[in-house]
């Protein structure tokens, strides 16, 4: 059985953009997390320049189908600032600079922090939010919902 790092750090790289780096990982990646090989055979067969239009089209829609946990949460209010100000916040508490190019709140970076702190609290907090994101992949039929499904295995119920 995988760690936990292990498992958190492979499905922070399938739910990145599959670049030439992503497609050489997909051995390693298949054979690390287990719980992630049904997404990771369908990398492994699809063509790459399909699976990167494939990406795409599910996570470039708009909010629909967004990587970015406060959307689904705060939207586009003021509120999003203090959530993406928390988040940053948690990282500086590890001793963590946030220095990508993408927002904190963004759903691969707050997998590699769990993966290097192993600190599920940022996704706990986000359960919902995350449960949302997989249904909505789930009812488009994508493989990134095995990848949801297997991270939110990992947390404690979401909070009513």
């Amino acid at each position: 059985m995988p760690s936990d790092a292990v498992f958190y750090q492979a499905a922070a790289l399938c739910l990145t953009y599959p670049d030439d780096d992503f497609i050489a990982r997909l051995p390693l990646l298949r054979e690390a997390a287990p719980q992630l090989r049904k997404f990771t055979d369908h990398a492994t067969v699809t063509p790459p320049p399909e699976l990167a239009a494939h990406y795409v089209r599910v996570f470039d829609s708009g909010n629909r189908h967004s990587l970015y946990l406060s959307r689904w949460q705060d939207g586009g209010t003021g509120r999003r600032d203090r959530c993406l100000v928390r988040f940053e916040d948690v990282y500086k508490a590890y001793g963590i600079e946030f220095t990508g190019t993408e927002l904190p709140d963004y759903l691969p970076a707050v997998l590699e922090f769990t993966a290097r702190t192993g600190d599920t609290d940022l996704l706990t907090e986000h359960r919902a939010c995350l449960e949302r994101l997989r249904g909505r992949l789930t009812d488009v039929g994508t493989p990134y919902a095995c990848v949801l499904d297997a991270v939110c295995a990992t947390l404690p119920a979401a909070r009513e």
